[in-house]
């Protein structure tokens, strides 16, 4: 309360001034504390494994909840999508901790035999015999209980090859014959070959990975404009060229119009499911979706089970893990004086997130229903591993970060790097440039850059300047 005494100034509340500055001050401290914090120097690889961990927990506990009825109904225990989940996602880890602890020349030096390696599968699983048909594509290897989808495996490979490409084209960004003459062909045969099976999610996330590339290489905003229009005039014409696809689009520009247990079914079960979670949702493992309601309540409709059992507050939580992915993501790769590994880290990142956002955004009703799975918490093999990894990759390149590197190389690998037996990272050397084909120069140790090093002519002009000067101080004083 405030008031007046007569004859003296104006009074105010006691202890609200102090509470107001009490709360700046706390604000300041948390501000500073934060600040100290990013700037240690392996707090990049810390964000990515915590986030790495909470999404994998995340995952098994949600698929655990959204397959108990399937898993009963089927085989009779509600725990066995859950045990092959588990049983996937400790091969994860194993794949996990390679992409952590290969060194990044030996990753890229093993690229293209990847990208061959994922072409030959690509054309393998179109062979009747060969090939699996599920979900009306033909696109995966059934192997006893272990089920293979070799997209996944190309969109990676190919990410890892074209940053190969692209890192050693970097003096040629500006002419687009040369930037593009072994990316693009390669990109549209993989494309062709996923569009044949036919999988127009996969073909996206493709898509998404080839313009991460250029934009992480620095291309021209031309060519990136011109790809971008091109992407979505092919996007619109491969969505009217089937009929199931068609329906689904059609069924997403006009839900009203559409038949509700038709091609718009999944669709408007998940907005139930996400409409009777409310803020704080039902409970886990209280939702009545997957008692047959919603089809694939454990697969690409899982974020509609997290809404209606945890709520809008865990739908949010989810959206900020991967929110904090692409700030740690696009962190490493700014972060990195390598060409590759940053183009590599931007590229994985804005696949992961990019793959989340679609989903997230056709199970809230902002997109067509395309089939993709949520990183890290939608039940399956193929995904569970890929993604494994390059979060794996992810981390490699976040202990390559120049701070990163002086510190482990100075202070040890810690508790965690001798536990996986990780190996002391690499300094980063610039490539040396060569001329009239001489011999290449050395860069400096001490002082690493990305522009490459003083070439060695000038360098011995500087190194003789002081000795001449020398020289002729000595006959001036004799």
């Amino acid at each position: 309360m405030t008031g007046t005494r007569p004859g003296g100034p104006r009074l105010t509340q006691p202890g609200a001034s102090e509470a107001a500055a009490n709360a700046a001050r706390n604000a300041a401290k948390a501000r500073a504390a934060l600040t100290a914090w990013l700037a240690r120097p392996l707090t990049s690889l810390h964000i990515v494994l915590g986030v790495f961990g909470l999404l994998t927990l995340l995952g098994l506990v949600m698929v655990l909840s959204a397959s108990s009825v399937e898993s009963f109904e089927q085989v009779g225990s509600s725990y066995s999508v859950f045990r092959r989940q588990l049983l996937f996602c400790l091969g994860g880890l194993v794949v996990f901790w390679v992409g952590m602890r290969i060194p990044p020349k030996v990753l890229r030096a093993l690229a293209p035999a990847m990208l061959i390696g994922a072409v030959l599968l690509l054309v393998a699983v179109l062979v009747p015999g060969i090939g699996q048909v599920r979900g009306g594509a033909r696109s995966w290897f059934v192997v006893g209980p272990i089920s293979i989808q070799p997209a996944e495996i190309a969109k990676v490979a190919l990410a890892l090859w074209g940053a190969h490409v692209l890192a050693a084209r970097q003096r040629v960004l500006g002419n687009w014959r040369q930037l593009l003459s072994p990316l693009l062909p390669v990109s549209l045969v993989i494309f062709t070959l996923i569009v044949v099976e036919p999988d127009l999610g996969t073909s996206v996330s493709l898509a998404i990975v080839v313009y991460a590339l250029l934009f992480f290489a620095g291309a021209p905003v031309r060519l990136l404009a011109a790809l971008t229009l091109g992407g979505a005039v092919g996007a619109v014409v491969l969505g009217f060229s089937a009929g199931y696809r068609q329906s689904r689009i059609m069924s997403f520009l006009s839900p009203n119009a559409s038949d509700p247990l038709g091609a718009a079914y999944q669709a408007k079960q998940a907005l139930y499911s996400l409409a009777d979670g409310g803020l704080f949702g039902v409970g886990l493992g209280q939702g009545r979706a997957k008692w047959s309601y919603l089809p694939n309540a454990h697969n690409d409709f899982i974020y509609a089970i997290i809404g209606e059992e945890l709520g809008m507050v865990g739908a949010i939580a989810v959206l900020v893990l991967f929110g904090l992915l692409a700030y740690v993501g696009l962190r490493i790769a700014t972060r990195n004086l390598d060409p590759w590994i940053r183009m590599v880290a931007g590229t994985l990142t804005v696949f992961t997130v990019s793959q989340a956002g679609i989903n997230i955004g056709y199970v809230v009703g902002l997109l067509p229903v395309t089939g993709v799975t949520l990183p890290l918490i939608s039940a399956g093999g193929t995904s569970i591993w890929v993604t494994m990894f390059l979060m794996g990759v992810l981390a490699n390149a976040a202990r390559h970060e120049p701070e990163s590197v002086a510190a482990l190389r100075s202070q040890g690998p810690g508790k965690f790097g001798r536990l996986l037996r990780l190996p002391a990272p690499e300094v980063y050397r610039p490539p040396t440039r060569r001329r009239g084909g001489g011999r290449a120069s050395t860069p400096k140790r001490d002082r690493p850059s990305a522009r490459g090093t003083r070439s060695a002519p000038v360098a011995e002009r500087r190194r003789a300047a002081p000795e001449r000067g020398s020289r002729s101080t000595r006959r001036g004083t004799t």
